[in-house]
């Protein structure tokens, strides 16, 4: 037998590994573009709509950064038992959307408005007061984390702290958005924040600490009814720490009917560092205060810094007991209209 050559050998050889790292890059983009289906009463793999899973909790559980989740109409809870510790944790990278049908092919297809998605905390009884603490939480995500097409409803965090202690049994019932040391930055797009209820941040609640960042970008969306007993009917943008930094940015936004003691709907406090979120396009209307901000509340304690630029922004019908609809110790306001506010 003729022996090969060790020009040969060493091409070949070449040629080998050439193929095998084709297969892994290959492989790479396959599992990035994964995409997992969730419809209601499904009991499939997730694989594709005919085979779709049920459980939101088990798409998120299995996805990893780089999937998508697509998720029919209907109803989805943190759990189907009664432990109000439990959300839907999204991991950094995973894009989740709501407002199938359970038929699309393409993200382009959805209706959101048609098929209502819901994101729900309600458990054990009919009852607000048992419900989940959290809906849902992301700590330390990146701008590659989307949720997109969601209503998300029925978050109670109630339980009663002492200080700012900013746990999530009285913080963020809605959402609860952690940035740990790191940045997050998740995107929320077409969202319904609606009947969620907290000590603060009843809607959303932004906090940066340990040197983090908290920047989520929030577009076309909507905060409605949201009620908190102390900050942020609908969201509270929040520091601890000299590093820490609360910079979200919100783009055409509508508040509407949210309730607080300070920022029916919106609380900006820095217990130090910085929080500067900027506000474009949004409408705030018939929002309420107990005491002062109806619309916009911005505090700062310590060597904190609060400062929520607002741009083309309209103001109607907010109600408080003192002072404007954006009241602060610093803040600016530009363009858009503020009308028809008035004290209580």
């Amino acid at each position: 037998m003729p022996r090969l050559s060790t020009n040969f050998k060493t091409s070949l050889g070449v040629k080998q590994v050439t193929f095998l790292l084709i297969m892994v890059m290959a492989l790479g983009q396959l599992h990035a573009g994964n995409i997992f289906f969730v419809k209601q009463n499904s009991q499939g793999n997730g694989t594709s709509w005919m085979d779709a899973l049920g459980s939101l909790q088990q798409a998120l559980n299995v996805a990893q950064t780089g999937d998508a989740i697509w998720v029919a109409r209907g109803e989805y809870f943190t759990t189907s038992g009664n432990n109000r510790n439990l959300y839907f944790k999204i991991k950094d990278g995973v894009k989740l959307y709501g407002g199938f049908a359970g038929t699309e092919y393409s993200l382009a297809q959805r209706n959101i408005g048609a098929n209502r998605t819901i994101l729900s905390g309600e458990i054990g009884t009919s009852s607000l007061e048992d419900n989940a603490y959290t809906v849902v939480f992301t700590e330390n995500v990146s701008s590659n984390t989307v949720v997109d097409g969601f209503i998300i409803t029925g978050g109670t965090a109630n339980v009663e702290q002492d200080g700012s202690s900013q746990v999530k049994e009285s913080c963020g019932a809605g959402w609860y958005n952690l940035a740990n040391g790191a940045h997050s930055s998740p995107i929320i797009r077409n969202c319904k924040f609606v009947d969620n209820k907290a000590r603060e941040g009843a809607g959303m609640y932004n906090l940066a600490i340990n040197g983090g960042e908290c920047s989520p970008i929030i577009e076309k969306s909507q905060f409605i009814q949201n009620t908190a007993a102390l900050d942020g009917g609908a969201i509270y943008n929040g520091t601890l720490g000299a590093n820490s930094k609360a910079a979200p940015k919100l783009t055409n936004v509508q508040f509407e009917y949210n309730i607080a003691t300070y920022g029916g709907g919106m609380m900006n406090h820095a217990h130090d560092g910085q929080v500067a979120p900027l506000v474009k396009q949004c409408r705030f209307i018939s929002n309420k205060a107990h005491f002062q901000g109806a619309g916009v509340y911005n505090d700062y304690k310590g060597e904190g810094s609060s400062k929520a630029v607002m741009i083309a922004c309209v103001l109607q019908k907010n109600l408080s007991s003192i002072g404007e609809p954006v009241s602060s110790r610093t803040g600016s306001f530009k363009g858009g209209s503020i009308s028809s506010n008035g004290l209580r």
